[in-house]
């Protein structure tokens, strides 16, 4: 298992790389606009929730690929070192999303 985690690493940077890389390439005329006020906030929800959600399933596939556990390592042994590396690890998947839904 331990030398399957390595490849699966690169496996999922490289999706999240060729997504990023769409977005950037993405042509205008694909981009959806609301055109109403309610179509403009149940949009909002409905992308605020799928990033929410993405955001917490790249924690959690980074939590499975750490050699300890994070919320016993944060929670329990109050190490902050870990809870700056964790909010990092959160704001660059969300940067990351972003990218992709724009």
């Amino acid at each position: 298992m331990k030398k399957l985690l390595p490849a699966v690493q690169v496996i999922a940077l490289a999706i999240l790389s060729s997504a990023a890389l769409r977005a950037q390439t993405a042509q205008q005329s694909e981009v959806w606009q609301p055109n109403t006020f309610t179509s403009a906030i149940v949009s909002t929800i409905v992308f605020g929730l799928i990033g929410i959600i993405l955001a917490i399933i790249g924690f959690k596939l980074f939590d499975a690929f750490v050699s300890f556990n994070l919320e016993k390592e944060i929670c329990e042994k109050q190490n902050f070192a870990v809870a700056i590396l964790c909010g990092a690890m959160v704001l660059g998947i969300c940067i990351i999303i972003a990218a992709v839904a724009q």
